[in-house]
């Protein structure tokens, strides 16, 4: 699952793992994050900035509950200074936009790997 506000950067990333053979989904709204009962994602791509929310404690939040702290969750943004606190907040990774695709590929396929 994609978590961005920028819909540009959800259409494109949504291609290339649709491309790459992953089922993708992806909400431009943080806390529908949250609101998450069942069918969670096996892997979530979580922006840091978001309007309205900021995905940190959205991470830190998922990673405090009993259903949702198993989700590997990969933070991304365009700020290069706040890797350090998305760890923090839980994170299972880092990626700085902009990225390259090989790398984006290669921190899912790790975590997936690690998680399955």
């Amino acid at each position: 699952m994609i978590a961005d506000d920028d819909p540009g950067i959800v259409d494109a990333v949504e291609i290339i793992l649709d491309f790459e053979g992953y089922e993708v989904s992806s909400t431009v709204n943080g806390s529908t994050l949250l609101d998450m009962q069942s069918e969670f994602p096996d892997l979530l791509l979580l922006d840091i900035w978001m309007s309205g929310s900021d995905g940190r404690d959205i991470c830190r939040e998922l990673k405090q509950r009993d259903n949702t702290k198993g989700i590997p969750i990969i933070m991304i943004s365009a700020s290069r200074d706040i890797e350090r606190s998305a760890y923090e907040a839980g994170a299972d990774d880092f990626l700085a936009k902009p990225f390259e695709i090989d790398d984006l590929l290669g921190k899912i396929k790790k975590l997936l790997d690690r998680h399955n």
